[in-house]
């Protein structure tokens, strides 16, 4: 059972763009969800999960916050990312 991904970004930031290809060039399904599109208490507690985590993308590989772009593709580099995504 492959683990839901989840990424939080903001429409012109290059990092998420590049997170969100990274994910489709691995055939890894993903939600995206814009910050501007969740309200400030979704935000706030978004914040709680990711200890005050402040810039984007925000990535979720289940309930586990992984980081950014630069965490995501340190990930796929190790080989982790494929186990984390599929258990």
């Amino acid at each position: 059972m492959t683990a839901p991904v989840t990424v939080y970004t903001t429409p012109i930031c290059p990092y998420c763009s590049n997170a969100k290809q990274l994910l489709k060039s691995k055939g890894i399904e993903f939600k995206e969800i814009g910050m501007h599109d969740i309200s400030s208490d979704e935000r706030m507690e978004l914040m709680k999960k990711t200890n005050n985590y402040r810039t984007v993308p925000q990535i979720f590989i289940g309930d586990t916050f992984v980081g950014g772009f630069d965490q995501l593709n340190q990930l796929n580099q190790s080989g982790k990312l494929d186990e984390m995504v599929n258990g």
